[in-house]
């Protein structure tokens, strides 16, 4: 089936944050798209205002007409939906053309220069720092973003003229082997998602094979020191960055007074005195990366410049709910402990004197099966750690494998609670709180908008309201 020849479009997994974007792109198009998602949320609540007809009950029945005809319908599903759902089977029947979300987005982006950024952690926050410089220059770009710009309160950014797509490209279940890019950035390869790929080896290897499909005359800007060997094509231009060295790097860091000052080092340019939206020193490397690809990409020094001070974040990425002299709380996805150290380290730097609580909400049993000991290593950088239960995903319960994991091997001495989701807010409202980092990507941060309520009424001072 060709793009153009489709009529209608129906999500299987409508509510994720890579399918929404999808959703979005063919409402923008004029298209009819329907969906299936297990539970309300405010995403899918914003695609049926935009136009969207959603259910959230698995049955062929509520299908709207309007995605029945198998000639002009695209089926979309997510690799975290169930093979045995039962809306999938009724498709499947019916002959319907099928296609995971990675493999639609290949499609649509094929015709365009596919900024892609790749990476184990950082790349939803690169990827919206990339399309944030693009989109405010005078290069422009199409974008499809793994979390929700809080610049422009979406995922979807749309150009008619630009012939850059900025791609947040994920490695989870191979999805990223289905685009074609122009140029990637790899921020990390710590390996991740092992109840798909197995092993160390078989993950690194799966970045491998990415490298291989950057097109010819584009750029492949890889971190230093990542245990990758990269296999680009023949005219595939292969860039390092980091934070210190590299072909791309910053120097002359000024961090103090809640700011983060830098200059920007690339091989042809220095860019001086840039200053982060978002001032978390984490942030230094992805602005880096993020800077590297809207430089070799036609943005001028004074946009990047205007665009990274423009810069203010993502949804859920250091994302600070409460920020006053007594109190701070801020809510982070990190739930890789490569990623979740990093994260701790980069508010310990903000507030070295301060008392700094840990929320976790544990993601996919598999997960802490593989990494609880470096789980508890990471959450040990804490002074204080709340672990509530495990949150599942897709995932079935596996014997033996709980939050009590990580619990018994956190660092000897730590301030330390299993607590049930359901029992977090008493917990808090018992405690005083200087500095509290919600960590995770399962649904903890529903509980967001209380917490923050709860903490701007109490400051430092425990109570029992």
């Amino acid at each position: 089936m060709n793009l153009s020849d489709i009529q209608a479009v129906y999500f299987i997994g409508a509510g994720g944050i890579g399918m929404s974007a999808l959703a979005r792109y063919f409402l923008s198009k004029g298209k009819a798209v329907a969906g299936y998602d297990r539970t309300p949320s405010e995403l899918t609540e914003c695609l049926v205002k935009e136009g969207a007809q959603i259910h959230y009950e698995e049955n062929a029945a509520l299908i709207p007409d309007a995605c029945k005809d198998p000639a002009t319908t695209l089926v979309v599903y997510t690799p975290a939906v169930p093979q045995e759902h039962a809306e999938l089977a009724y498709f499947r029947a019916g002959s319907f053309e099928i296609h995971k979300r990675a493999q639609v987005l290949g499609l649509i982006t094929r015709g365009s220069k596919g900024l892609c950024v790749a990476g184990t952690h950082g790349k939803t926050t690169t990827s919206t720092m990339t399309a944030h410089l693009l989109h405010q220059s005078h290069v422009g770009c199409t974008a499809f973003l793994g979390g929700i710009s809080k610049n422009y309160g979406t995922n979807l950014l749309l150009s008619a003229d630009s012939p850059y797509t900025v791609i947040e490209a994920d490695e989870f279940d191979h999805s990223f082997h289905w685009l074609s890019p122009w140029m990637s950035v790899i921020t990390a390869t710590d390996p991740d998602h092992l109840d798909i790929y197995g092993t160390r080896e078989a993950y690194l290897e799966s970045f491998r094979h990415y490298t291989t499909l950057i097109r010819p005359g584009g750029a492949l800007i890889i971190h230093e020191g990542l245990a990758l060997q990269p296999d680009v094509q023949p005219g595939v231009a292969l860039y390092t960055y980091g934070r210190d060295t590299g072909d791309f790097h910053a120097k002359n860091i000024r961090i103090g007074g809640g700011e983060i000052y830098l200059d920007f080092v690339a091989p042809d340019t220095c860019i001086r005195d840039i200053r982060l939206g978002v001032p978390v020193s984490i942030n230094i490397e992805n602005g880096v990366a993020a800077m590297a690809l809207a430089h070799l990409n036609g943005a001028t020094d004074e946009e990047i410049r205007r665009g990274m001070a423009s810069f203010e974040g993502v949804v859920r990425r250091f994302d600070f709910k409460v920020k006053t002299d007594r109190t701070v709380f801020l809510s982070d996805y990190a739930h890789h402990p490569a990623e979740i150290a990093q994260s701790i380290r980069s508010v310990r730097e903000l507030y070295p004197d301060k008392k700094i609580t840990g929320l976790f909400q544990p993601h996919l049993y598999t997960r802490t099966r593989d990494f609880y000991r470096e789980f508890a290593d990471s959450l040990s950088l804490l002074d204080e750690v709340i672990l509530t239960e495990i949150y599942p995903a897709r995932e079935k319960p596996i014997p033996g494998v709980s939050s009590r994991l990580i619990y018994d091997h956190l660092r000897p001495g730590i301030e330390k609670h299993l607590c049930p989701k359901a029992e977090v807010l008493d917990l808090l409202a018992r405690k005083p709180v200087e500095v509290l980092m919600l960590l995770g990507a399962g649904d903890l941060d529903d509980y967001s908008p209380r917490i923050a309520r709860l903490l701007e009424q109490t400051g430092t001072h425990p109570t029992n309201s």
